[in-house]
Order: structure tokens, then C-alpha cells, then sequence
């Protein structure tokens, strides 16, 4: 990130028609290179020999994970992004006074937030909705990573 940071400020204060600082470049560019092959074998590694714990990693989804889906939902509803975020950050707030997950904020509570809210929480569903709801180019919901793997696929060759 930090070669990329340094090689965007540069461009950026390239004068028009003006490339000798591009010089520079080959510098940040081996760095980043250098950077990725001496991670990538550890990375390789770890996922080889990575042993998924199923019921370790249902224990550690928390429903504050699920704020994200309030939000979006609020966007869905009209709301700008920059309101709705606030809205969400409110019913944390409420949440934690009431020592309660952000799903578990009676509904007339959430209510009382924004009259949307209670309606949304009741709908959020369970993890795998919320995976789902992610049907973007790029997202997390089946269908997009399958998507994903097909054109990696087909990018090295593979049927």
C-alpha cells in the first residue's frame, strides 16, 4: 500500500509533459514486487494447511456483522448512505445501553431511531442471507464467487 500511496503522490505531482520523475517508479515497483514474493509462499502455506472449524466460526459471528444490512436496507428505503450510517450507529449505541445484540433492539425501540429500523431488523435473516444479499460482480453470495472462480479459471487455462 505504501508503494502504491508513493507512486500516486508522484504521479500526481508530475508537471504535463514532464516524465523524468517516472524514474522513481521502478523503484516502488520492485519494492511492491519484492514485497508480494516474499509473502506469497506464507500465504500459499497457510491456506495448504488451513483447517476450517466450522462450529469456531459460527461462534464468532456477531450480530453487530449485520450493520452493514441495516444500512444497505435503509439505503433500499431511500435514505442517503451518509444518514443511514448514523441511523446504524445509533441503534449500536442503544444496543450496548441495553446490553443486547443490534438484532435483539425491541422493535419499538429501533423504532423510535428511525420507523423504518424495526421492520429491517425482523427481516435481516441469518448469515447466509446476509452472504447472499452480496450479489455483486466482485460480492460474496454464491453465485458471485462461483462467477469469480469460473474466470479465474478460464484466465489460467482451466475448464
Amino acid at each position: 500500500m505504501g508503494d502504491l500511496v508513493a507512486l500516486l503522490t508522484n504521479l500526481k505531482g508530475l508537471p504535463a509533459g514532464y516524465s523524468k520523475d517516472l524514474q522513481e517508479d521502478k523503484v516502488l515497483l520492485f519494492d511492491a514486487v519484492d514485497a508480494v514474493l516474499l509473502v506469497l509462499p506464507a500465504v500459499s502455506g497457510a491456506i495448504a494447511t488451513l483447517t476450517p472449524v466450522p462450529d469456531r466460526m459460527r461462534a464468532a459471528l456477531d450480530p453487530a456483522m449485520l450493520a452493514t444490512d441495516l444500512a444497505d436496507g435503509l439505503v433500499r428505503e431511500g435514505i442517503p448512505f451518509r444518514e443511514a450510517h448514523h441511523i446504524v450507529g445509533q441503534l449500536v449505541k442503544t444496543a450496548e445501553e441495553f446490553s443486547v445484540p443490534i438484532n435483539r433492539v425491541p422493535a419499538k425501540t429501533s423504532n423510535t431511531i428511525h420507523p423504518k429500523l424495526g421492520h429491517l431488523i425482523a427481516t435481516l435473516g441469518n448469515w447466509e442471507d446476509s452472504v447472499e444479499r452480496r450479489a455483486t460482480a466482485g460480492g460474496s453470495s454464491r453465485k458471485s464467487v462461483l462467477e469469480q472462480i469460473r474466470v479465474l479459471e478460464k484466465s489460467f487455462g482451466k475448464s
